[in-house]
Formats: C-alpha cells, structure tokens, sequence
C-alpha cells in the first residue's frame, strides 16, 4: 500500500477546456443540449448519458479529432505538481470519465510521467463508435471509486471540477474541487479545497505534507 496516492480527473481539470462537451457539441449537438443538462442536474445518470452520446458519434470523426486534441492547452502547473510528486515518490493516476484516445492525446510528453490512466475505451470498427469501460458500475460508465479501491492509500487525494467527480471527492479525504464540484460538495457539507491551477494543488500538498 502506498503512503499517499494523488487521483486526477481529466477534462476540464488537467485539460484547461471542457474537451468531452466541446467534443460532444460538435459531433451531436441536438443529443448534447438535451443530456449534458439532465447529467448536471442528476436527471439522468452519467452511465446511460455518456454512453448515448459518445455513441450517436460517427467513428470517421474519431481520429481528426484526436489529432487536435494534440494541440490543446492544460491547465498551468502540471509539470511542477509532477516534479514535487516524483520526489516524494507519490503516484499520479488519471481517472477520466472521458475516452483513453482523447486524454493520451491531449497529456502528449507528460503521459510518460503519469502513473496510469483509467478511461474508457474507444471501438471505431464500425459506424459509430463504441465505448468499453472495465470499471461500469451503478450510475457510472466508469467509476473512480472502483478505481481507487484497485489503489489503496493511507491517504487518498482527489482532484476534479464536475459531477463526474463527486463520488471520487467523497471517498477521499484530502479533495481539490473547482467549477461544478464546488458546487456538489457544498450541497454535502463535504470538505475540500478550492484551486485554480496545480500550482495551487502543489502548494497546499507542500503546507500539508512539510
């Protein structure tokens, strides 16, 4: 068991844009303006909704869009969060409820320096595309907690921004929220700590490990 472990979500958090909904309002955006609304408000669970959309899209869009996906931003910070974790020997794992393609795509150099990435798979063989996850479970397509149950921690650190998120952030004790999830864990009285970039995260870990 490691002494610590740090679990990131990616889009929208480590990626400094929402790529999945941006993804989602190009490729289908009449499904996209219907079930994006109902996920955020806990109309609909995020299992049936991702897997609706994420399917109404064709498979010819698939690998254009990895490839400008190699050209986005992420959030400022990452390369140090990384550096004062490698040094700590504190595994980074990505939890992403997105596509394994995107997030690979979009972390480019820095996928070397992640300790794994959990995300769902991409089937383009056919049509449309298809998507496999190995962590499907209850509400979700793929569930972070199920994720972090494979890696067990004295401490557990959960950072994201939506509601993608939530059950992630109230299975840790130690939670980095921003955006939406604020929003969830507020409505939970759940502890967290707001942040805008991960030299935000780096400092506070600092403060708080010495």
């Amino acid at each position: 068991m490691h002494q610590r472990i740090v679990f990131s979500d990616f889009d929208g958090t480590i990626s400094a844009s929402e790529t999945f909904t941006r993804m989602l309002a190009r490729f289908t955006p009449e499904l996209a303006a219907e079930l994006v609304p109902a996920m955020v408000e806990q109309r609909l669970t995020l299992r049936e909704g991702v897997r609706r959309l994420v399917e109404s899209i064709p498979s010819a869009c698939y690998e254009p869009l990895l490839e400008h996906l190699r050209e986005i931003g992420l959030r400022p910070g990452l390369p140090e969060l990384l550096d004062f974790l490698d040094a700590r020997a504190v595994p980074f794992i990505v939890v992403s409820a997105g596509l394994r393609g995107m997030v690979e795509a979009a972390l480019g150099a820095l996928r070397a320096r992640v300790h794994a990435v959990y995300a769902m798979e991409a089937d383009a063989s056919g049509p449309y595309l298809r998507v496999h996850s190995a962590f499907e479970q209850g509400d979700e397509l793929l569930a972070k907690v199920a994720v972090m149950q494979r890696h067990p921690a004295r401490e557990a650190v959960a950072i994201g921004d939506s509601i993608t998120d939530l059950q992630m952030a109230l299975s840790a004790p130690t939670v980095f929220a921003r955006d939406r999830l604020c929003d969830y864990l507020d409505a939970r009285r759940h502890p967290y700590l707001r942040w805008q970039d991960f030299h935000d995260v780096r400092q506070a870990l600092e403060e708080r490990w010495g």
